[in-house]
């Protein structure tokens, strides 16, 4: 459209404001004086035609010296620019049209939205330059801030206030690829932040990201920055990511990077594991079991919670005689049996060395008894490691939790104390536990704490006679140890020595005893009473290898003669370390001390071990007699005489143990024995009884046999 030459001159043609036509009533007020734009209206000669206030004032001149009038002659600067091209083309294509312009003399940005119509054009300008200053602001710090985001190593986004995405780094790109190979289509520059974080992580980390993601946005007062870890699949692997998000200064946006955590993690995740599991076995270990215990108990749904709880029998010497290697192996594959015989919901785990532990859940006592012999039907097998085929059997003790029972630390106790029930009982035996073991265990607790305590001042000793056979005079005593409890009086040896022994107070209680009875033998010998004195050794004392300096420092200080002290030792004991006992025990007999194995019966000793050791005595044990009193005929008393043939035969002494009535004595005599003691013989007494009690034998003629059987009355 080219301005017409008339209006460029300011003729006025017909219809066009004149003086006359200036309607004289008061002027009403231009409904377009309250829009925030100028309004300017041109005809088709790009003459104005209406122009309103915020017109005049951008312009700066009146309407009265506006209107009528072309634009270049209002104003020539705008011929041939940006503006007056736009103007151009919407009257040539008729269309509406908006588009920005920035005036060439001021410098200030203006919105321009034109629409033509059969009068002409009518033009919007809005001055946007404050706004448009502030985006290009905005743009400036958006390309600064993507400059450092792309020098990030980890996924970040800066955010608009609307929470899209501004711009994004390399990383996060990558990131998205990897999400797009798994089926996600990842967030990408203009889109909604949480709508893409949406598609890749947990319901419940989203409901707290778009939390602290909105306080920041919102611009509240608070902190102003948020935290937050959350895991998500990237390819074919779990990852995990830390958000940092922080509002950018001066501005509504916020920065977000997604740290990638998975190592830091997976560490945590890998020593969580360790703290809590045991690593030869890989099942839970003690402190993650009584967690697993406390969720069972505390479980609405269970109807009742068993723990059992086994101990190898006899491991000890299992890993001493086949190394700790095999041993190791055999412990790994009993834990794979336990393993395979619970049930789904179930767990196994390691208590401490040879000790496990089954948790069984939604059990009563009957069900938890069938697991157990299951368990125990487990061992049946013989267990494979390095090449071998090794048996094992465990003793098992079951407990089933009770309103009283408390929390898992009681379960475990009452588990506990079932199982050593089960092993004082014999090997590969199963217990159910009971009120009284709980008592019984806080009874060994207490035994426990006293010990340690300095309860050994409370130990007294009482001295039971061994007789011959053959004259019927005392030869010697055994001494027997005995607690002197200030509360429940005098206690016998079974009711505290299994703590003493568990505790690691059995070691100076036997220094003790050695150093007491060697003084008591010795000064019984000055007082003309020569008796030889039996004090019994725990397999314990073998291990720490000391025995054989504590009975020499017990036989320096007493003066006893070595061959006054008998040293007795159970077949058990031996069975457990045959190659060390042999050892001190040979050292022992060397200056003098003699040997002697006691409750013989009772264990598993066989003719070679007998034969290795330095023995000179062999007891045995009262259930012997028992048996061949029970059997009638002219065999009775036959087992008796052979093993009494076969300690004459390897050179050592006969003692006949638990001879409690006159036909004990008899068959015991008639067997061969050397020498014996009993309650018909002699019971035990303090020692200031038995001096006593020695004279009086002295005094009656020196034979106890004949003595006993005349007060029997037979």
């Amino acid at each position: 459209m080219t301005p017409d030459p008339a209006c460029r001159r300011g003729t006025r043609e017909a219809g066009s404001v004149v003086p006359h036509d200036v309607d004289r009533t008061p002027a009403r007020r231009d409904p377009l004086d309250a829009i925030p734009d100028a309004v300017f209206q041109l005809d088709h000669a790009w003459c104005f035609t209406y122009v309103n206030a915020l017109g005049e004032r951008l312009l700066g001149l009146p309407a009265t010296e506006l209107l009528g009038r072309s634009v270049v002659e209002c104003l020539p600067y705008l011929a041939g620019t940006l503006l007056a091209k736009g103007l151009g083309a919407v009257v040539a294509g008729g269309e509406p049209r908006a588009f920005e312009y920035q005036h060439e003399a001021s410098g200030r940005w203006y919105e321009i939205r034109a629409n033509s119509d059969a009068q002409g054009v009518t033009c919007f300008v809005r001055d946007i330059d404050d706004r448009r200053r502030a985006d290009l602001l905005q743009q400036a710090e958006v390309s600064e801030l993507t400059a450092v985001l792309e020098s990030l190593p980890a996924a970040t986004v800066l955010l608009g206030e609307d929470g899209r995405i501004l711009t994004a780094n390399r990383v996060w790109t990558a990131n998205g690829e990897r999400l797009r190979a798994c089926g996600i289509r990842p967030g990408g520059v203009g889109d909604d932040y949480l709508e893409a974080m949406g598609r890749g992580i947990e319901p419940e980390d989203h409901a707290l990201l778009s939390a602290g993601l909105h306080a920041l946005l919102s611009g509240s007062s608070g902190p102003e920055t948020f935290d937050l870890e959350y895991s998500s699949t990237l390819g074919s692997r779990p990852v995990w990511f830390r958000v940092q998000a922080a509002r950018v200064h001066s501005s509504r946006h916020v920065v977000v990077s997604h740290i990638d955590i998975t190592d830091r993690v997976c560490g945590e995740q890998a020593l969580a594991w360790q703290a809590s599991h045991d690593q030869l076995t890989g099942l839970p270990n003690r402190s993650r079991m009584l967690e697993l215990i406390g969720e069972a108990l505390s479980s609405p749904d269970c109807r009742a919670t068993a723990l059992l709880h086994l101990d190898l029998d006899g491991f000890k010497t299992v890993n001493d005689s086949l190394g700790h290697e095999v041993g190791d192996a055999l412990l790994r594959h009993v834990a794979y049996r336990l393993v395979e015989q619970v049930r789904p919901g179930d767990a196994v785990g390691r208590l401490a060395g040879d000790q496990f532990l089954v948790l069984a859940r939604d059990v009563d006592s009957s069900e938890a008894a069938a697991l157990a012999f299951r368990l125990q039907a487990a061992f049946a097998t013989p267990f494979p490691a390095e090449g071998l085929a090794v048996p094992l059997s465990a003793s098992i003790g079951v407990a089933v939790a009770t309103d009283d029972c408390g929390d898992a630390h009681g379960l475990l106790s009452d588990a506990d104390s079932a199982m050593y029930a089960a092993k004082g009982a014999g090997r590969d035996r199963i217990h159910l536990f009971t009120p009284t073991l709980r008592e019984a265990a806080r009874w060994r607790l207490e035994v426990a704490t006293r010990l340690r305590d300095g309860a050994i001042d409370q130990l007294v000793v009482h001295y039971q006679p061994v007789v011959r056979l053959d004259t019927g005079a005392v030869e010697g005593v055994e001494a027997l140890v005995r607690w002197q409890h200030p509360e429940r009086g005098l206690l016998p040896p079974d009711t505290f020595l299994s703590v003493a022994e568990e505790t690691g107070q059995l070691i100076p209680m036997t220094r003790w005893l050695l150093h007491e009875t060697c003084r008591r033998a010795a000064q019984w010998t000055a007082e003309g009473l020569p008796l030889r004195m039996a004090v019994n050794i725990s397999a314990r004392h073998f291990a720490t290898e000391t025995l054989v300096r504590d009975v020499r420092s017990a036989l320096r200080e007493s003066g006893l003669p070595p061959e006054q002290l008998t040293l007795e030792l159970t077949e058990t004991s031996l069975a457990e370390d045959p190659a060390r006992a042999e050892d001190q025990l040979n050292i022992l007999r060397s200056f003098g001390v003699r040997v002697a194995i006691d409750d013989f019966g009772t264990g598993w000793s066989s003719l070679a071990q007998l034969l290795a050791l330095p023995i000179g005595t062999l007891k045995i044990d009262r259930s012997l007699l028992t048996a061949a009193e029970r059997v009638s005929g002219p065999d009775t008393g036959d087992v008796l005489s052979a093993i009494v043939a076969l300690t004459d035969t390897l050179g050592i002494r006969s003692v006949a143990e638990g001879v409690e009535t006159p036909e004990h004595l008899r068959l015991v005599r008639r067997a061969g024995c050397d020498l014996a003691q009993g309650w018909l013989l002699g019971q035990p007494m303090p020692a200031e009884q038995l001096t006593r009690w020695a004279r009086a034998v002295e005094a009656a003629g020196g034979d106890r046999c004949a003595l006993a059987l005349e007060g029997s009355g037979r």
